[in-house]
């Protein structure tokens, strides 16, 4: 199986001018394919084929002539900008032909210098350094040092490829694991838990547990835009423009690291509790559609939250459920299983239409209830037909939350939300 380690590198001013050339090659590269193969459409020179070997073999017949300084970058960079061109190459032909999902792919474009600053190792002598915990082998660079121990990370696994980019100034190496695939992995115990997304919490769990929602965007969004706010009066080009754009960036890469952090600590613990996890499939984009919800589910990122839950479970041997997307977990009684006709967004207290469910006099909490739904989810059940288990007591709902992560269940009160 292959995983992913991210760490980032220390490079030495020296080191840092040859990392921006090798990006800068890969990137001349693409674009220099790129304009090959508009040529080859508008009936300039000879047609050619789009597929990776062919487009390497073109430019390593061209590259003295259109690049004689090729030599001073390792050969590795060039055959990542062609790699990339070929794969933007083939998902435009495949979207256009209907044979690739999501939105439509546009023909590709050329890369700027204030956008694209990455390169791939995957040949050659690269990747860890024998008796250097704290360093990485990059060919026609040499050894960089890193910020963290990359071999315990590495641990028993083999590097395969080797991702360079700069994020906001700075350098981080992407590496591409090979581990030996468990044997006889699984999980006793731990219990089934319903997990609902949502904007206003993170995750509620059908056991109470509530991860709360950070909102990293909107807490940073005042100092975003008194950063942009310092851009826009600088003169674009200059020296200041520059450093008040990489002000910019850091803002924008700290907030990611902030919402990848809360999220993977929510992910692996619940990986770990549970022996069975049920969430929900969510339309994502369709969600962002909405102009009053889409820079609120934009910050929750429910996708990424998905991503991590998928790979930790394999991990730890925990089952992961996927609920059919038009399962109506929000509108259905947990109690009863009466399914509500309508239920708007404001509603953030479930009320049973069944005269006769003890939820129709109290309410109770509605992404509780639609976890609890989830819980007792069966895979290939008509809507509205979740599978419950029977109650012998009765029913706690959240009523109180702590910090993200930590939960306070109560037994559920008359009016309580």
């Amino acid at each position: 199986m292959l995983r992913g380690v991210r760490v980032k590198l220390d490079p030495t001013p020296r080191q840092e001018r040859m990392l921006r050339s090798h990006a800068g090659a890969a990137r001349f590269a693409y674009n220099t394919m790129l304009g090959m193969v508009k040529d080859a459409l508008d009936g300039k020179i000879e047609g050619f084929g789009w597929s990776r070997a062919e487009l390497r073999r073109i430019w390593n017949a061209c590259k003295v002539r259109v690049a004689p300084w090729y030599a001073d970058n390792s050969k590795e960079a060039y055959s990542y900008g062609v790699e990339c061109l070929a794969s933007a190459l083939r998902n435009w032909s495949d979207s256009k032909k209907g044979r690739r999902k999501g939105r439509k792919t546009g023909f590709p474009k050329f890369k700027s210098r204030n956008r694209h600053m990455k390169f791939a190792y995957t040949t050659g002598s690269f990747g860890l350094v024998r008796d250097d915990p704290k360093a990485l082998k990059l060919p026609r660079i040499g050894r960089v040092h890193c910020f963290e121990d990359v071999e315990k990370r590495v641990g028993v696994g083999r590097v395969i490829r080797m991702t360079v980019s700069c994020v906001a100034g700075c350098w981080y190496a992407s590496l591409c694991v090979e581990y030996p695939d468990p044997a006889g992995l699984g999980k006793t115990g731990g219990g089934t838990v319903g997990i609902d997304l949502g904007v206003k919490t993170l995750a509620t769990l059908s056991d109470g547990a509530v991860v709360e929602n950070p909102k990293h965007y909107r807490r940073n969004e005042r100092k975003l835009r008194r950063a942009g706010k310092r851009l826009s009066r600088r003169v674009k080009g200059s020296n200041r423009w520059k450093r008040a754009k990489l002000a910019v960036q850091k803002q924008h890469s700290r907030i990611a690291s902030q919402r990848r952090d809360t999220i993977g600590k929510a992910t692996t613990m619940i990986a770990r509790t549970y022996g069975h996890v049920v969430i929900e499939d969510l339309n994502v984009e369709g969600m962002k559609h909405d102009h009053c919800l889409a820079r609120a589910v934009s910050d929750a990122a429910f996708g990424e939250f998905r991503r991590q839950l998928e790979y930790k479970c394999s991990d730890t041997g925990t089952v992961l459920t996927v609920a059919d997307r038009w399962y109506p977990s929000s509108k259905t009684c947990s109690r009863c299983g009466t399914v509500k006709a309508k239920l708007s967004l404001a509603e953030r207290v479930f009320v049973c239409d069944n005269p006769d469910c003890e939820y129709a006099r109290e309410g109770v909490d509605r992404d509780w209830n639609a976890a609890k739904n989830l819980e007792h989810y069966v895979a290939g059940s008509a809507p509205g037909d979740g599978k419950r288990a029977p109650r012998s007591r009765k029913t706690t709902s959240p009523l109180e939350v702590g910090n993200a992560g930590t939960v306070e269940t109560r037994t559920k009160q008359p009016g309580g939300a």
